[in-house]
C-alpha cells in the first residue's frame, strides 16, 4: 500500500490529515517533497529492479491511485518486463478482508521473492507471476 505521489497525496482520501507530517505541496513545502516523492522521481534512464506493487481498492488511508499511477508511468518509462501489480478489490489499508486473502497476499509476495531471487541467481531469467 504505497504511499508514492507526494504532490497529491492531500487530496486522496486521508491523505489532508498527514500534511502536519509530510508538508504541503501546494506550498513551498513541494520544493522538499518533490525530492523524495517516487512517482517524481522516476527516470527513462534508470534500470530499476523487479518490483511489485500491491494495493487494494478498498484502501481507505492510503488511495490505490498512487499504486496504479506509479505503476502506469513505469510502463510508459517501458519499464513493463520489471514491473508487477496486483490490486485486492476487497480488504482495506491492510490488503486483506480475511484470513484466506492475508494467506493470498503473502504467497503472492514470496513468489515473487522467490522468483526474482531465483532469477537473479540464474543469471536474471524473467519474473512470471
Amino acid at each position: 500500500v504505497p504511499l508514492l505521489d507526494m504532490r497529491r497525496f492531500h487530496k486522496l482520501l486521508a491523505g489532508a490529515s498527514w500534511m502536519g507530517e509530510y508538508g504541503d505541496p501546494d506550498t513551498d513545502d513541494w520544493s522538499f517533497l518533490q525530492r523524495y516523492s517516487p512517482y517524481h522521481n522516476l527516470d527513462e534512464a534508470t534500470a530499476y529492479p523487479p518490483i511489485l506493487f500491491t494495493t487494494s481498492t478498498r484502501d481507505d488511508r492510503v488511495h490505490p491511485g498512487h499504486a496504479r499511477k506509479m505503476v502506469h508511468k513505469l510502463l510508459e518509462l517501458g519499464k513493463g518486463p520489471s514491473t508487477h501489480y496486483y490490486e485486492n478489490i476487497e480488504g482495506g489499508h491492510g490488503g486483506a478482508a480475511d484470513n484466506k486473502q492475508r494467506a493470498f497476499m503473502s504467497t503472492l509476495a514470496y513468489a515473487f521473492l522467490e522468483r526474482t531471487l531465483a532469477g537473479a541467481a540464474a543469471g536474471g531469467k524473467k519474473v512470471e507471476l
